[in-house]
């Protein structure tokens, strides 16, 4: 009787809609899975949302752009508001970013947003993949996501060198000649890869309106699609954590993506944007106005590109001069090397390491913890001598300003520089992997000692001594809780392949050296079962089970 008198509510025509759709394209349950994933707590997990949200910056700011910049090269009297340049003659592509800098209402302030936002996205992605390095995240079952990542970071150099050569001012157009010199460089092919790539020889008017379709939509789609597979990749792989207390191998903890997480991420969203905004209203970068349009016969002087290129830059002015005649081809490696070769290894080093890691230390373990840098010596010191590689030859790449402010003989800097580009990198894998064994040592300390309390005591000999108390779980479980894997044994027969000698010995080098702590048999049994294989866990407990 009572459903007579209050029939129920007829539903909408859009939650028809909506339950058929769902009916045929499980959404519902898949946002649900989605909203429960659990995001780690730990501030460098967020390096990657920062390169996410740049991105989200850079999107926005070059949309507004594309409305007033034309890439065209034909040239005629600039006619604008700025009036020292007035009747130059200058290329459309310049007297465009004069008229959005100086003529578009908030012009300036988005272009400026768009630069900085540029070196943010590409320092956060590079800061990002430091991240994990160190922490071991590369490793199965992340090894795909890791090439995309490092897919994503040469891309982005890409867009940022395209966009950067947009303007055609003297300061882009430098920059671009050292690109064709780099493409010309390449035995054999170079000629004819040059004239396709610049459409003739440089200076010519299809390589700015070529760079730009590239900026604005070829390299954006494939970053944007990129994106999408990586943080696909992240959501169904899980992300990595560190080891406390309730956590394993096995599991993930951390907080909901809805709604403490997503208030975390947005709050960061508007901080990125605002903090972006303010650097770009206060201080000026890029002023092309300054360097004038391009001009073949000329060149700038204290020119520098944007950090993420200066490194290509320091290792052509560090190269010495040589050439050789193949043939009757002239090879220039003097260009080669430094400009065409280094950048190949540098990114096939990047592709390949997670492979070679896993090669050396033998075994398809998945990994769900992240290591401290300390408790892998060798890792963190390659680590750290590739770092100081790059910024000698980041300190290279201004040497003649280095020269001018610092007054320094040129000759004896580059010389100074080039034997720190050998020794350096050496140096500071030796150093790293010291202070990762002290620190390693301390940690041993630790757990036998405790930490000092604020007591004192009198000992029997009439000393005072400071009292000490055990380590409390939230500090002893990320110290024992480490998955150091065990060096390769020679096998039972005398003779050994060499590629399985050199394994052996490769993974000696890697993980022979540590600092074993102080634990009981029943901790290294509960250590081990934390760090366990997620697939030899389960069954393990099935077998128990059963």
């Amino acid at each position: 009787m009572l459903k007579l008198l209050h029939p129920e509510p007829k539903p909408t025509r859009g939650e028809r809609v909506a339950t058929a759709v769902d009916r045929r394209v499980p959404l519902s349950e898949a946002a649900r899975t989605l909203l429960r994933k659990a995001f780690p707590d730990h501030w460098s997990f967020l390096l990657g949302e920062i390169a996410l949200y740049s991105f989200v910056v850079l999107v926005l700011t070059g949309t507004f752009l594309t409305f007033f910049f034309h890439p065209g090269m034909e040239e005629r009297p600039y006619t604008g508001s700025y009036e020292p340049l007035r009747g130059v003659m200058a290329s459309e592509a310049y007297s465009s970013v004069l008229h959005i800098s100086f003529d578009v209402r908030g012009g300036l302030l988005i272009r400026q947003m768009h630069h900085w936002a540029a070196l943010v996205f590409v320092a956060a992605i590079g800061v990002h993949m430091l991240r994990i390095f160190f922490t071991g995240a590369f490793r199965r079952p992340r090894e795909v996501n890791w090439t995309i990542g490092v897919t994503l970071f040469m891309l982005s150099l890409l867009e940022g060198f395209c966009g950067y050569s947009l303007p055609d001012d003297l300061l882009s157009g430098t920059g671009l000649r050292t690109a064709e010199g780099i493409v010309l460089s390449i035995p054999i092919v170079g000629t004819y890869l040059a004239f396709f790539v610049f459409g003739g020889q440089y200076p010519d008017h299809e390589i700015v309106p070529r760079m730009y379709a590239a900026h604005i939509l070829l390299v954006p789609g494939l970053l944007i699609a990129l994106i999408a597979v990586h943080l696909g990749l992240v959501v169904y792989l899980k992300h990595t954590q560190w080891a406390k207390p309730g956590r394993t191998n096995q599991n993930v903890i951390g907080e909901p993506l809805y709604p403490q997480y997503t208030a975390k991420s947005t709050g960061l969203f508007f901080i990125l944007f605002g903090l972006l905004a303010v650097l770009s209203a206060v201080m000026q970068i890029n002023p092309i106005w300054d360097f004038g349009p391009y001009r073949a016969d000329q060149a700038s002087i204290d020119s520098q590109p944007d950090w993420y290129i200066g490194y290509l830059e320091g290792a052509l002015r560090l190269m010495p001069r040589w050439e050789t005649d193949v043939l009757g081809h002239t090879v220039v490696w003097d260009v080669f090397i430094p400009g065409a070769l280094l950048p190949a290894v540098l990114f096939a080093v990047l592709y390949a390491y997670p492979f070679f890691e896993r090669w050396v230390t033998g075994g398809g373990k998945e990994y769900h913890l992240c290591d401290r840098p300390r408790n892998q010596p060798t890792r963190t010191g390659l680590g750290v001598a590739g770092v100081t590689a790059y910024a000698v030859l980041l300190l290279a790449g201004g040497q003649d300003v280095l020269a001018k402010v610092f007054e320094v003989p040129f000759e004896l800097l580059t010389w100074v520089l080039r034997t720190g580009l050998f020794v350096l990198p050496v140096l500071a894998f030796c150093v790293t992997k010291r202070l990762c064994l002290a620190l390693q040592a301390r940690d041993r300390a630790r757990l036998q000692r405790g930490e000092p309390a604020e007591d004192v005591r009198l000992a029997a000999d009439g000393s005072y001594e400071r009292v000490h108390t055990a380590l409390p779980p939230e500090k002893s479980i990320p110290i024992v809780v480490r998955d150091m894997p065990v060096p390769l044994h020679r096998v039972g027969r005398w003779y050994m392949p060499v590629g399985r000698y050199l394994r052996r010995a490769l993974s000696r080098w890697y993980y022979a050296e540590r600092v074993e702590m102080p634990l009981t048999d029943e901790a290294r049994r509960q250590v081990a079962a934390i760090t366990a294989d997620p697939e030899q866990a389960q069954k393990a407990e099935q077998d128990s089970g059963s």
